[in-house]
């Protein structure tokens, strides 16, 4: 497995943002909300740096081409990515903001008429 740092040079918002709307029905609510979250925070002034660098690990690797199961595996193919997503959300939990769940919310319901969390 890489290193997070290989990770974080995978990420760019381009990339979230294209990963996000071709796998948003496969990827499931739970794995796009939670993308959408920290993402929410990446962009807040607010969060700190360290947290950040979490955050960009875990979106880096949620794009990666290459993770531990390939995304096209049927069911689990988006599970490691649900994981390392949880564990990033999980670490950086103190920054994440109400305004950033809502915003992740409202996103969900624009895109799939409600939001499953």
């Amino acid at each position: 497995m890489k290193d997070d740092d290989d990770y974080t040079k995978q990420y760019s918002q381009d990339k979230f943002w294209d990963k996000v709307k071709k796998n948003a029905v496969c990827a499931g609510s739970v794995v796009i909300e939670k993308s959408l979250c920290i993402f929410a925070a990446l962009k807040d002034k607010d969060t700190p740096a360290w947290a950040k660098t979490v955050i960009i690990g875990s979106l880096g690797y949620f794009i990666s081409p290459i993770d531990a199961i390939p995304d096209i595996t049927p069911l689990v193919g988006f599970a490691d990515d649900l994981g390392a997503l949880t564990i990033a959300f999980a670490t950086v939990a103190t920054h994440i903001k109400d305004e950033h769940v809502e915003q992740a919310k409202k996103t969900m319901t624009q895109w799939f008429g409600s939001s499953e969390t």
